[in-house]
């Protein structure tokens, strides 16, 4: 091979050298770009909203393709918990809102928080009801199998004030709340793991929202809506943290969760949309929560 072949091969081989190490330089370059576009948002909501706030999570995304939302869905009371002792998040949405209040205290949340969604209590049975369950008073029916939430999940603290309710009601008397208590089997740390209760054939009956009752499992679980004015009406606020890293985009997904768009995702998983609170007057909204101050505000009303 002559010297000039030689040289023009070696200057061939610098040169796709040079070439490869640019491209190299520039993948890296855009990589550590993209990176640094990314945002990541970080959620802590209650389990009964897990369906609903995935299909938003997704719809927020596809709106702004450089975010990405992490979900942590837990009961709202070990939510509130982990936000307690400093569990990074930017956004808490909770099921009701004894739970806030606990975050509020905890020092975690001193800004503004605002209702987005409400819900309903239901009767949860397996769809062949071999309890025959069908109404409130059956509840307290010999060798009925119930599963309830454990305390102080909300599910389970609503419930409380339901029952309470109906005591106090002439129609169920005043030991019904006690004989409905009797006929527990178990008490689960969330919604979901209620549900699950049923479709496994452990319980007759259990107390969820109505909004747990998703078309997954619509084959095996049937909500019996519960047809009483007693029954509270379930609030779920939510609040940016005072140490979110991204308030800006904290403020945005919520300001979606409260739109339009966001309210129908809502609606569609089984959730009433917050604008209902708009045909309610004040007294009956703080009534209707499960607040220490409830059953007080309805005697007062009442007399």
């Amino acid at each position: 091979m002559s010297i000039r072949l030689k040289w023009a091969k070696w200057r061939l081989t610098c040169r796709l050298m040079l070439v490869a190490t640019l491209s190299l330089a520039q993948t890296f370059s855009t990589s550590a770009a993209m990176a640094q576009s990314e945002e990541t948002l970080v959620v802590f909501a209650a389990s009964s909203l897990t369906n609903a706030f995935l299909e938003l999570g997704e719809a927020y995304e596809s709106e702004h393709p450089d975010t990405e939302i992490v979900f942590q869905f837990a009961g709202s009371s070990t939510l509130a918990l982990q936000l307690a002792e400093g569990a990074p998040a930017d956004v808490f949405a909770s099921a009701d809102e004894n739970q806030m209040a606990a975050v509020q205290e905890a020092g975690r949340i001193t800004g503004a928080v605002e209702p987005f969604v409400l819900n309903r209590l239901a009767l949860a049975v397996p769809v062949d009801n071999p309890a025959n369950i069908e109404t409130l008073e059956d509840l307290r029916s010999d060798n009925i199998l119930l599963v309830l939430a454990e305390h102080p999940v909300p599910v389970r603290e609503y419930t409380d004030v339901l029952l309470a309710r109906l005591s106090t009601d002439d129609a169920f008397g005043e030991d019904f709340g006690a004989s409905v208590e009797d006929n527990i089997v178990s008490e689960e740390s969330n919604v979901r793991q209620i549900v699950a209760k049923i479709v496994l054939g452990e319980a007759d009956v259990g107390i969820v929202y109505q909004s747990d009752i998703t078309p997954d499992i619509a084959d095996d679980v049937v909500a019996i809506p519960i047809e009483s004015d007693l029954s509270p009406l379930v609030v779920y606020p939510i609040a940016i943290t005072d140490d979110s890293e991204n308030p800006e985009l904290a403020r945005d997904f919520v300001d979606f969760v409260l739109s339009e768009a966001g309210q129908a995702i809502l609606v569609q998983w089984g959730f009433v949309s917050i604008q209902e609170l708009e045909t309610q007057d004040t007294a009956t909204i703080n009534c209707d929560t499960a607040s220490s101050a409830c059953l007080d505000d309805k005697d007062d009303t009442d007399s």
